[in-house]
């Protein structure tokens, strides 16, 4: 590695140790130079980006983020999302970004023109997301139109039904001898499962 810089220097200093130690050094740096200014380049492009980056690029939209509890993946495509929504748009533009977001078949869009009623039907079940869902829609929305959100929750409850009975005598009927604390207010009978 360190001949491609000693190669640069003059013959004489070919065989003297310190400079071959240099030559070392130098290499080391070049290559550290090197992977610093690649990851530049990658910096330029938001899917490729390290976490300072996106950290920059989100100061730049006003972004709150938490990188405790959100992955850089989704701070990526919520920045992707942020920078992606220009106008004009249009409801095939909408339901591609709910694709991009939430995933693909699980959100939909329609509208009732005459009623300027926008409604979208989405199964979202991180609220991260649903907030990034949320903004997109006040971003993309027409002011003259009205947003109403309908969940689409995919998951079941399944229950079983047990009917049963049991006979219960009461033991307080009024003139008899049932004395309080001594004899108890009903007796119970065997419970029968009907269904």
């Amino acid at each position: 590695m360190a001949e491609a810089y000693i190669t640069h220097l003059p013959p004489i200093f070919h065989d003297i140790p310190e400079f071959l130690e240099i030559a070392k050094t130098v290499e080391k740096e070049v290559q550290l130079l090197e992977a610093e200014i690649e990851q530049i380049f990658r910096n330029r492009f938001v899917q490729t980006a390290n976490e300072y980056a996106i950290k920059r690029r989100e100061k730049i939209l006003k972004i709150q983020a938490d990188p405790e509890t959100e992955s850089l993946d989704f701070r990526k495509r919520r920045i992707i999302n942020r920078q992606s929504t220009k106008v004009p748009f249009t409801l095939r533009f909408l339901q591609d970004r709910l694709n991009f977001l939430v995933g693909e078949g699980r959100a939909a869009v329609s509208a009732d023109w005459l009623s300027s009623i926008l409604s979208i039907a989405a199964d979202i079940g991180d609220a991260k997301v649903f907030k990034e869902v949320e903004h997109t829609i006040k971003t993309v929305k027409p002011a003259s139109m009205v947003y109403q959100q309908q969940t689409a929750l995919s998951n079941t409850i399944l229950f079983k039904e047990h009917i049963s009975m049991r006979q219960v005598t009461r033991m307080t009927r009024l003139s008899t001898t049932w004395k309080l604390g001594s004899t108890p207010f009903a007796a119970g009978g065997k419970e029968v499962i009907i269904k």
